[in-house]
């Protein structure tokens, strides 16, 4: 009874199963489960640790990170059955497919879940070369088995891996950009499109809201309003000039100079980086400059700058401003800017790199900022240099500048479109002036102030899509040069290589290399390993040890297969079913070898004692997190939602905000995500989840192909202690305490829904007198009366019996053990 291993969560459907006679029973219960929903969460787990998955970014901050549509791609990709060939695919470089659609996008996040470094004085260039390091360190040991890190610094001492081909592998995966993604979602799409429409019907009829004066209509109220804040602005009005840049050039980022004479950054950030942008042909005399900082749909959070991380994403910071003539600086007079998130324009011509101008909470629209000089300039040829040096170089995504030798007193008064049209005669002025005009004194009048507010509350109540981290392959104009670093040290480049793939595993594909054909031949039929690495994590899966025992290392350090015949049939019929993980999964469950009992005979013991030889069915303790959804699911606590946001079950009090630098406030989630699969519990780095960590979980850090599995009495403590074990024994204690039948029937019962099978005769007198004891003990002690209002002792007294009785079962090794 229960002896095939698989968790049946209720007596019911233990008895189900036994109940069906059919030869082909057993088959029909594994498709079942095949075909269940929860399928992909049960195998997206183990594919999440070789994918270091975590809900923040690690290190020292170690900030929410939003990746979590990720894990939801790899949860519908098992669930659907995806050709592992196809899963690896596009999970190396989907953004490159024909065509690709978001779900291909997102499922490049499997590489963006490496850590990233926040701090203050690192340079970002050096810890993207450690996310490349740690990217084909995961490759290798996810797809291919080989330790293939240990040629970052030198040749391999084992295995024939020179530092060399390590390189030109990691160039496969060294030419893309690592962008945030947002996904549009029809039901916020929906509710987008049904809010904005509200607001533009409020605002196509927000100048009918100006009240009538002085015997005037509204419209005409409003004419002459217009008019007359015309002819008051007009002398504030400066007359700029769009300059078209000779040249755009930084020390990292690629800037593009476009059509409309605005400049775009893409590429990497460093830790300081200038600006430089050079104009001929000039007028002379120019008295100031103006920076337009624009949005763009290629930056984070629409920009205008290319901060990427969460709380500032779209974000800059704009250290100094210089404006350089005939290689000599100019001094400035005075700053002023339209919009300011902290410091403002003037801190940008005070000498001192550490202030700056940002826009940090105005991400997603245009601002500008204007930057007077004490003395007109006398070259046509000029020089802007824009230093960027605090928060990893936060620089400018898309800005455009604009000069002016207007003699009149000069700030950053109004929106550059509004200044044009106020310096246009009104006899010349157009009807899109005039739209300009008419919509910019409708922003600032107060006589609309109310109607504003309305519309900004609206606009406020827009949802956001979420988004997630992909990757987005460079234009091969802009290649990221790959080469090989002396002793592995990110700042000794030696001689420059280019993209190829292992050339010990003997097949390379021809043309040239990069991340797309680099994926291709990770699941070609010719390279030799893909198959047998992935059959052989599957056996291990189940049997608690693979084929080769060290499934991260088939080089020459790992372990040579117990079986090398069965591990090559497996691979070669993985290959031959399309990689249908479900269909391997099938054969290896419907096996003899797994079929067989989990007892273990004397002989076996001693000629077979780790059971490599297969000598009996496979006996494992549960993963961390079905530990507690093993519990939950027993007493009917368990929540089958799946997908979204991870979520926020009850642990300790501090373990996320004490003893970290960046504390997290662990806010407990209420409702049903209070009882999520323990795949959905949110995960930081610094500090994990209290019982998965206990139960041998990883924490998000660095890949993990095998867990170690660790017996310890703090294990024993939290089954007994643990918030969520506690609840789910006080469910069931009230369960049982409503459940009708005699005693033994619900000892009986209770037993089996934890375990499975019946008790003996032995255990169910241990069980009855437990019982007894507890409730004897319960009944004698004094009860405080406020407990027991409205209640009868007996009543509070056997719940509570039943409670300890199934916080006693929960700590059961058979409880936490797959037979």
């Amino acid at each position: 009874f229960g002896k095939p291993g698989l968790i049946l969560h209720s007596p019911e459907q233990a008895d189900a199963f036994l109940n069906d006679h059919r030869p082909e029973a057993y088959e029909h219960l594994v498709d079942s489960l095949l075909a269940s929903p929860h399928y992909g969460e049960r195998w997206a787990r183990k594919w999440l640790d070789l994918a270091r998955y975590a809900d923040t970014n690690g290190y020292e901050k170690d900030r929410q990170r939003s990746i979590w549509p990720f894990r939801d791609w790899v949860i519908n990709a098992f669930n659907s059955d995806m050709p592992f060939s196809q899963f690896t695919i596009e999970q190396i470089a989907g953004d490159m497919l024909p065509n690709a659609t978001p779900s291909q996008k997102i499922a490049t996040g499997f590489h963006r879940n490496t850590m990233l470094n926040e701090e203050g004085g690192i340079d970002p260039l050096e810890y993207r070369f450690y996310s490349m390091v740690d990217r084909v360190s995961t490759t290798g040991a996810t797809w291919l088995g080989l330790t293939v890190g240990c040629a970052q610094c030198h040749t391999h001492k084992f295995d024939p891996i020179t530092q060399k081909d390590y390189y030109r592998l990691l160039a496969c995966m060294n030419n893309a950009d690592e962008p945030m993604f947002e996904i549009e979602k029809s039901d916020i799409t929906d509710r987008r499109s049904k809010i904005l429409a509200e607001v533009k019907t409020r605002e196509s009829s927000i100048s009918d809201k100006f009240p009538a004066k002085n015997g005037l209509s509204s419209s005409k109220a409003l004419a002459t309003a217009l008019e007359q804040w015309i002819k008051t602005n007009e002398p504030r009005a400066v007359n700029w000039q769009v300059a078209h840049p000779a040249s755009a050039k930084s020390e990292v980022p690629l800037l593009t100079v476009h059509s409309d004479d605005s400049v775009l950054a893409s590429g990497d950030q460093t830790k300081r980086d200038v600006f430089i942008i050079k104009f001929k042909d000039i007028p002379t005399g120019t008295k100031a400059v103006r920076l337009e900082v624009l949005p763009d749909d290629s930056l984070p959070n629409h920009g205008p700058g290319r901060v990427y991380y969460e709380g500032a994403d779209g974000d800059f910071f704009l250290s100094e401003i210089s404006l350089l003539e005939n290689g000599t600086k100019a001094k400035w007079e005075s700053a002023t800017q339209s919009y300011n998130g902290g410091g403002g324009a003037v801190a940008t011509i005070d000498g001192d790199p550490q202030t700056g101008w940002s826009v940090n909470g105005g991400q997603g629209k245009p601002h500008s900022a204007v930057f007077v000089l004490a003395q007109p300039t006398r070259s046509k040829d000029l020089e802007i240099q824009l230093l960027f040096e605090r928060y990893h170089a936060a620089n400018l995504g898309r800005f455009r500048i604009s000069f002016t030798s207007d003699s009149r007193k000069i700030e950053a008064s109004f929106p550059p479109a509004v200044d044009g049209a106020l310096c246009k005669a009104s006899a010349i002025r157009t009807d899109e002036d005039r739209r300009t005009l008419m919509n910019h004194f409708i922003s600032v009048a107060p006589e609309f102030a109310s109607e504003r507010d309305a519309i900004n509350k609206l606009r406020a109540q827009i949802p956001t899509f979420p988004t997630t981290l992909v990757m987005q392959e460079r234009p091969v104009t802009n290649p990221r040069p790959t080469f090989v670093q002396h002793r592995g040290e990110w700042l000794s480049p030696e001689g420059r290589v280019q993209p190829a793939v292992l050339p010990i595993l003997g097949y390379a594909p021809a043309g040239n290399m990069n991340r797309l054909e680099f994926a291709k031949w990770l699941v070609s039929r010719k390279n030799p390993l893909t198959a047998r690495v992935i059959a052989n994590r599957q056996w291990a899966a189940f049997f608690g040890t693979g084929i080769v025992k060290t499934t991260e290392d088939f080089g020459y350090q790992g372990e040579a297969p117990s079986n090398q015949v069965l591990l090559d049939n497996l691979a070669l019929y993985l290959m031959s079913s399309n990689w249908s993980l479900k269909k391997l999964n099938r054969l290896i469950v419907t096996s003899a070898a797994y079929r067989q009992s989990d007892v273990v005979a004397p002989n076996a013991r001693r000629i077979d004692p780790q059971n490599r030889m297969i000598s009996r069915g496979p006996r494992l303790r549960l993963d961390a997190e079905l530990v507690r959804d093993n519990a939950l699911a027993i007493s009917g606590l368990l929540t089958d939602k799946i997908g979204g946001p991870s979520v926020f079950p009850p642990q300790p009090a501090g373990v996320t905000s004490e003893g970290t630098y960046g504390p997290l406030s662990w806010k407990v989630s209420e409702g049903e995500d209070r009882y999520r699969r323990g795949l959905y519990t949110f995960t930081k780095r610094t500090a994990p989840y209290a019982m998965f960590t206990t139960f041998d979980a990883g924490s998000g850090e660095a890949c993990i192909a095998r867990r170690e599995v660790s017996n310890t009495p703090l294990q024993a403590l939290a089954l007994m202690n643990d918030v969520v074990l506690v609840e789910a024994s006080q469910k069931l204690g009230e369960t049982m305490a409503n459940q009708s039948g005699t005693i033994k029937e619900k000892l009986v019962y209770l037993f089996r829904r934890c375990v499975t099978r019946p008790p003996t005769n032995s255990e169910l007198e241990l069980l009855a007198r437990f019982y007894d004891t507890q409730k004897a003990r319960l009944v004698s002690k004094e009860l405080n009366a406020q407990e027991i209002a409205g209640k009868g002792v007996g009543q509070v007294t056997e719940r509570a019996a039943w409670t300890a009785l199934s916080r006693s079962l929960f700590n059961l090794d058979e409880t936490v053990t797959k037979p």
